[in-house]
């Protein structure tokens, strides 16, 4: 008995994790190109989604098996859209319903667990998902369903700090990891479909404390607050009143859902903003700034330094959201945007001119291309859906418009190689029947005023990872799925491009021309971005599966299509055999 007693021991503590070392702002600053850890959403704050590790490699990864697998347990299924975050062999990883895990990153022994206590009548727009957490200092910072923000310490799961964003009673939700930039903890919000108003906050992060505000609805004023908590304004977003009728800036939408991305070579922080509120644009003749728009904030101040709109008054809910990841070109820090409105777009990051513009779909019927010059689209005023006043009153005219309002890309996070100088996008062709009504706000209820039906635009595919030329605007290679696409991308050094399908295939292609060369079934769909890391002398690469998100909820025929998936909550660890 001894024996054994001894051995268990030495078990223990042989599995025991020691406190990790504080992240700090250099370390998050050096994420992109670091190998041991991954401490941002984006593997990087530019997002890049690119690691340099090549010990597995496109000569090697199909030899690539489990290493481990942790179940998120329970009832709580639904969509699972979490990318992991690691530091000191730890990995943090959110799940659905606004929880988080700790759990070993070698091993997937769980750590500790934190469950948000939720409150009855949240109004989550495309599921109880979260995309992940932040790490800094001692701390990991996720966000929940019911607009907080929380802080805990890494190594135990004690709340370290808990801060209201806004009232999930009016339609406020949260589900986009936090960001960190230069010791601040960034933010945005969801919930574009009830009227809310988009903004961007900056918080201590050791703390919680409010920094600065920056709404992204033209007309709102933004503010700066010290030490003490006491607030001053610090300027009116854009100039009030100019691209917005009437009242319909109070409840203007353009919601920041999908989080930002920040590069320190710039000092610039870039947020995408969703669709003007509502979808019925005839009721806000105007650009409707600054929805579907990037924006790019300067962090120290909180001022928008400036901004580009994909599309002005947005009919289709084409939103804006997708990310902005910054990139070096010919000795320029450029930047490229995958927009759900089915154009691929190029900025200076640094000013927001346009460089470049081109579908990375094919088919697109509200625009016949982007005028370089002005940066606007050429509408296809035909393809509007139809306003409800100029007939019966109670609908309006309806078109068939492509893409469908889910997006040439949505939330699944494209990744950019410099190896290759190509981004890896994950894009959808379908379409939609769209209709405008009439439609009134109501705190707290949906603000639409449309109909629509999602379609195929395809027989035989409605998803594609495409291989896309910024610079050319060429699609170089493809690989078609059935299902759409709704997880992310990672690409490695060792010419691998990683991505996970609603089948529930985690896979990975030759970057240079797409051949797929290794494939896994996780047992359900993957709706989430892959990670690697090394640990130990031997490279990581984790997904999360778990199908859900908006598809399933309002995908109309294509929801219908894919109705035979089954949810699930899992991590999966791989890495090549001992």
């Amino acid at each position: 008995m001894r024996f054994h007693a001894l051995s268990l021991a030495a078990v223990l503590a042989a599995t025991t994790l020691a406190a990790p070392a504080v992240v700090t702002d250099r370390m998050i600053r050096e994420d992109a190109t670091s190998t041991g850890d991954v401490l941002s959403w984006g593997l990087g704050t530019q997002g890049q989604r690119y690691s340099p590790l090549k010990q597995v490699n496109a000569g090697n990864v199909r030899r690539l098996v489990p290493a481990w697998g942790f179940s998120f347990g329970g009832e709580k299924q639904r969509g699972q859209e979490s990318q992991p975050v690691i530091h000191g062999g730890r990995m943090f990883v959110t799940a659905s319903y606004s929880r988080l895990f700790a759990l070993d990153a070698a091993t997937g022994r769980k750590l500790w667990k934190y469950e948000h206590r939720l409150p009855e009548g949240i109004m989550p727009c495309c599921d109880v998902v979260n995309r992940g957490a932040a790490l800094y200092d001692d701390l990991v910072i996720f966000s929940t369903l019911d607009a907080q923000l929380v802080a805990l310490k890494q190594d135990t799961g004690e709340l370290a700090w808990k801060e209201k964003i806004d009232d999930y009673a009016a339609g406020y939700s949260t589900t986009a990891a936090p960001l960190i930039a230069e010791g601040l903890v960034l933010t945005g919000v969801s919930g574009g479909e009830f009227g809310v108003v988009g903004r961007v906050e900056a918080r201590n992060a050791k703390t919680g404390e409010l920094v600065w505000v920056r709404p992204t609805v033209e007309g709102h004023m933004g503010y700066t607050y010290d030490a003490d908590g006491n607030r001053k304004e610090s300027g009116v977003s854009g100039t009030a009143g100019r691209t917005w009728p009437g009242d319909l800036w109070k409840t203007g939408g353009a919601a920041t859902w999908l989080g930002g991305t920040y590069d320190p070579k710039t000092g610039l922080a870039y947020f995408g903003t969703g669709n003007p509120s509502p979808w019925n644009s005839h009721l806000r003749q105007g650009d409707n700034l600054f929805s579907c728009s990037t924006v790019a904030i300067d962090v120290k101040t909180g001022q928008i330094r400036w901004h580009y709109q994909g599309t002005p008054n947005d009919g289709w809910d084409f939103d804006g959201v997708n990310e902005f990841v910054t990139y070096d070109a010919g000795g320029r820090r450029l930047g490229g945007k995958a927009d759900r409105n089915g154009f691929f777009y190029v900025l200076d990051a640094v000013t927001g001119k346009l460089e470049n513009a081109f579908p990375f779909v094919r088919k697109i019927t509200w625009a016949t291309g982007v005028d370089l010059k002005t940066g606007r689209p050429n509408f296809v005023p035909e393809n509007r859906p139809g306003d409800p006043t100029a007939g019966d009153g109670k609908k309006g005219s309806s078109v068939f418009a492509a893409p469908s309002f889910l997006g040439g890309k949505n939330q699944m996070p494209m990744a950019y190689s410099p190896d290759t100088g190509w981004f890896y996008v994950p894009a959808n062709e379908w379409g939609m029947e769209i209709w405008n009504e009439p439609v009134a706000y109501k705190k707290g209820a949906a603000y639409l005023g449309a109909g629509f039906t999602i379609k195929p635009t395809n027989e035989d595919y409605i998803g594609a990872l495409r291989a896309v030329d910024p610079k050319s605007g060429r699609i170089v290679w493809e690989v078609k799925n059935n299902a759409p696409l709704w997880g992310g991308v990672l690409t490695t050094g060792g010419n691998l491009v990683f991505w996970g399908t609603p089948e529930g295939y985690l896979q990975a292609a030759d970057a240079k021309t797409g051949k797929v060369l290794w494939q896994f079934q996780t047992g359900s769909g993957v709706v989430a971005p892959p990670v690697t890391w090394e640990q130990g002398g031997v490279q990581y690469v984790a997904v999360v599966s778990g199908w859900g998100g908006a598809v399933p909820l309002w995908g109309g025929e294509v929801a219908r299509k894919v109705n035979y998936l089954e949810q699930g909550g899992m991590v999966w660890v791989f890495r090549l055999p001992r």
